[in-house]
């Protein structure tokens, strides 16, 4: 009988494994567990052009059907987990089990939820999921205001989809700035000015309390005592590693599921990737969890390699995406620990990027409208460059010049 490998998880890491499993020559039996009744498809564009009906459903699947029976993927969906049994090396479901010789975790990072009254209130959302959007959907064309809850990546796109469709907006952040967490001063101001100019209620600084309403969330309510009438609510206060079935196996876990630079796992049979997972950066010296599309595709595809055998490492150079009205941010790097910036371009005219030195080293770079920054910025901070500040702020500075 030849080896079997089971993935738990049928989101962006675990279809991609399932496919470098394939690429790598792995000629056993593979199965991906999906908890959603939905084959593999894209996350991102959930709170953009699908949630503004630009988009059809089928064109989010990342692969299409034929594929994973071409591929001969036994792809199981609407399937939930229920436990690892490392010493018979099983994964068990409600109602049948599944041997493994290698399994993979990308289980992802579910949305942190609020708890306080009236948050169970019908017409208060969360988005990760298809269905999630396809609830969300009918609030962008009834009318009404839309309180958001969080000012992060979600909560900003969520809300420019809205303002798109004509729907008033109210964000409630707790901290000082827009995405406060993920992004520099320099960005926060740029998307607090034209989310404002767009017509948002920024309500920076600003705690909630509770929710009010009779059968259905009628308003926001914030620790100041202050009543925001709305007709729905979207909760985005970010994601949590969805970690339980690791813990319980005994893995070793922390903000993730630890792995080393293989995607290996304390238990060399099991490997994890994606939103889930901590691995070790080579660029930054130290643990990272990263919540993107592009680390959950690289990482699964250095988890599949090694799942059929091979001894690829992980380090790659983070980057993310984020869409808002007519800009679109594209972040290579992250930059904490920063203690320098540079802005190379103007603001102003939406086009510019921000470029984030620690001790001369380049960690990252905000790119608003500004690809070719982009581009060059991904190989300079593989690279290990030391730009010269004064020669990144002068835009007659060709960037191919700052290549070591």
């Amino acid at each position: 009988m030849g080896e079997r490998a089971v993935i738990i998880g049928a989101g962006q890491a675990g279809a991609q494994a399932a496919a470098s499993l394939r690429q790598a020559g792995f000629a056993g039996a593979i199965v991906i567990l999906g908890e959603e009744p939905v084959a593999p498809y894209q996350r991102p564009p959930l709170s953009k052009a699908y949630l503004q009906g630009e988009l059809e459903p089928d064109r989010l699947l990342l692969r299409p059907a034929a594929f994973y029976e071409k591929q001969k993927i036994d792809l199981r969906l609407g399937v939930r987990v229920e436990a690892i049994d490392r010493a018979a090396q099983i994964v068990e479901t409600a109602g049948e089990t599944f041997p493994y010789d290698r399994l993979l975790i990308a289980t992802g990072a579910p949305p942190r939820r609020l708890d306080c009254p009236g948050a169970d209130l019908p017409g208060v959302h969360y988005l990760r999921s298809i269905a999630d959007s396809d609830r969300l959907r009918p609030v962008l064309a009834g009318g009404g205001r839309l309180v958001i809850v969080g000012a992060g990546y979600i909560g900003l796109e969520v809300a420019a989809s809205a303002r798109k469709a004509g729907i008033d907006v109210t964000i409630i952040e707790m901290a000082g700035r827009v995405l406060a967490r993920v992004a520099g001063k320099e960005i926060s101001a740029f998307f607090e000015k034209i989310h404002r100019a767009a017509g948002v209620d920024l309500r920076l600084g600003a705690a909630l309390s509770s929710f009010a309403g009779r059968g259905r969330v009628e308003a926001a309510v914030l620790k100041s005592g202050a009543k925001i009438p709305c007709s729905a609510v979207l909760v985005g206060i970010g994601a949590a590693p969805a970690t339980a079935l690791a813990e319980a196996a005994g893995l070793t876990v922390g903000n993730g599921v630890w792995t080393d630079e293989h995607a290996r796992t304390s238990d060399p049979a099991i490997f994890a990737a994606g939103d889930c997972s901590s691995h070790p950066s080579p660029i930054y010296g130290r643990r990272m969890r990263l919540e993107s599309a592009p680390n959950a595709i690289e990482q699964a595809k250095v988890a599949g390699t090694n799942m059929a055998g091979g001894a690829a490492a992980y380090d790659a150079v983070p980057w993310f995406w984020s869409d808002q009205y007519d800009v679109k941010l594209q972040t290579v790097g992250v930059s904490d620990g920063a203690d320098r910036t540079v802005i190379r371009g103007d603001p102003g005219r939406r086009n510019f990027s921000v470029w984030s030195l620690k001790a001369g080293k380049l960690l990252s770079v905000d790119a608003v409208n500004d690809p070719a920054a982009f581009a060059l910025a991904r190989r300079l901070i593989a690279a290990g460059a030391l730009p010269d500040p004064k020669k990144l702020a002068d835009p007659a500075t060709a960037l191919k010049s700052l290549l070591p």
